[in-house]
């Protein structure tokens, strides 16, 4: 049963699979037959009024809005920014590169060290990336929700309302660094999106709800 995402006091029901009737159609199920092949009584499809009675059972979330999703990133990048920093000091002292000096860092400069592809740089953009990725993964396997979430009382869900599975962790995730290579769109997105949903969370399946608990 799909879960009812309802963000900002207007409901937007979250799509099951995709039926034979199209995304989000209640396939209704094929009459059953006895042993002889006749139909069994009261065994057609699913009424209007019985459809109604299991939607209504179905549980209903509130959609994080994206100024708390924000709040909740930024805490997740306050522990994840020194973490990253700490190490780049070692790996760097350990394989002996470093930043060329200047006593001006402007925009220019770190365009310059992109576009030479200065192995400091990239290094640690790709050490920071792969702590990103890594604490995000297990956070979300582990407790469908990372620090910062917690804090702002956000957790993640499925379309049924259940904790995502691996496999959508694992897709969530990547789905990050597909919003990194939008330059920032796939989580500017989450603003205007009606399910409050970003890139990240179209492409594994997920929304990001209020935890009442």
């Amino acid at each position: 049963m799909a879960a009812r995402v309802t963000s900002e006091g207007a409901r937007a029901p979250s799509a099951p699979p995709a039926g034979p009737d199209g995304p989000g159609a209640d396939a209704a199920p094929a009459p059953r037959a006895d042993a002889a092949g006749a139909p069994v009584a009261g065994a057609g499809p699913e009424s209007a009024s019985a459809r109604a009675v299991r939607r209504s059972r179905a549980p209903t979330f509130f959609a994080a809005g994206f100024w708390r999703r924000g709040a909740g990133a930024a805490v997740d990048a306050a522990i994840v920014s020194p973490i990253a920093a700490l190490l780049w000091w070692v790996a760097s002292g350990v394989a002996g590169v470093a930043l060329p000096p200047t006593r001006h860092r402007g925009l220019d400069f770190w365009l310059d060290l992109a576009l030479t592809q200065d192995p400091a740089l990239w290094g640690a953009i790709g050490l920071a990336a792969a702590i990103g990725v890594i604490y995000l993964f297990l956070f979300h396997v582990t407790l469908a929700r990372t620090p910062g979430m917690r804090l702002l009382h956000m957790r993640i869900i499925d379309l049924y309302g259940d904790p995502p599975s691996i496999a959508r962790s694992a897709i969530r995730t990547l789905g990050y660094l597909a919003c990194v290579a939008t330059l920032g769109l796939g989580f500017l997105w989450i603003g205007f999106d009606r399910e409050r949903r970003g890139l990240h969370d179209w492409l594994s399946g997920t929304y990001v709800v209020l935890d009442r608990n």
